[in-house]
């Protein structure tokens, strides 16, 4: 492969834990870009050094993004740079949004390598639904805000994703079995390391266990499973139908229905049909 890169912006996802985890594609770039931007330097130069790579680094976060964010397009227009992550992959819970908005504006090449994130290895390890999910973050530190936003997100039909600290967890579980009730819930830590665990149960029973606990070490992704949809009667179903026909097409209606529910959708469809006189 050839040692020259283009010009522009290469968001390069970087391990969440195991550094066997860098892909050869990520590797291959770090070795061929002008300049690594990166949260915290000294946590990238660990990953560098791993690799037998010495690179210019450039610090991007929270703090300096505004002044930042200037040089790091300037060198982008002319030369190959790679964004990281402290771990997994750029932009996730993490500064990177408006660089990569700014560089397409200015009409710099921007190219992903994809890579580990620890919302959706999280996700994968938690044995909730995957097929609809939402990725909300870190929640807020303390009880009030916390509450607020969990009422916020309480009628979205879809597991949600968290990332938490130990010290804030059995708080912040207590807080979700408080506004959410018992839904299942997944805590996985130390994703990819040595001592990779997954504690999995209803969130008020897992709340009062880790109250009893040390607060766990390690980065934490929570996650919580959707609302169980209430059972509902042929009746019920039939009632829905024929509200939601009145003011949308019958596809429409099938899918509102199905959404609230839980039924199938082309069974609902074929129902609707059914109701209009067209089948």
């Amino acid at each position: 492969m050839t040692d020259s890169l283009p010009p522009g912006l290469y968001i390069v996802a970087t391990p969440i834990g195991n550094l066997g985890d860098i892909t050869l594609r990520a590797a291959d770039v770090l070795r061929r870009v002008a300049l690594v931007v990166a949260e915290d330097t000294r946590v990238t130069a660990k990953l560098l050094h791993h690799l037998d790579l010495k690179k210019p680094l450039l610090a991007y976060h929270d703090h300096n993004a505004d002044r930042a964010r200037p040089e790091v397009l300037r060198r982008a227009a002319v030369e190959p740079v790679a964004l990281v992550s402290d771990a997994g992959t750029p932009l996730i819970s993490d500064p990177g949004y408006k660089l990569v908005r700014e560089a397409h504006e200015a009409g710099i090449a921007v190219t992903t390598l994809p890579g580990p994130c620890a919302a959706i290895a999280g996700l994968t390890l938690s044995g909730l639904p995957t097929d609809r999910f939402l990725f909300a973050g870190f929640l807020p530190p303390k009880t009030v805000g916390r509450r607020k936003v969990l009422e916020e997100l309480k009628p979205i039909a879809a597991t949600l994703v968290f990332y938490e600290s130990g010290p804030r967890l059995a708080a912040c579980l207590a807080d979700i079995a408080a506004v959410l009730g018992s839904r299942e819930v997944a805590v996985a830590r130390e994703i990819t390391k040595l001592h990779e665990q997954v504690r999995r149960g209803l969130a008020p029973a897992l709340a009062e266990a880790l109250v009893a606990e040390p607060p766990p070490r390690g980065e934490i992704v929570l996650m919580v499973g959707p609302p169980v949809a209430e059972a509902v009667t042929a009746a019920d179903v039939e009632a829905l139908l024929r509200a939601a026909l009145v003011d949308h097409p019958v596809k429409e209606a099938a899918r509102l229905v199905a959404a609230r529910t839980g039924e199938s959708r082309s069974d609902l469809y074929r129902r609707a049909l059914t109701l209009t006189g067209r089948t």
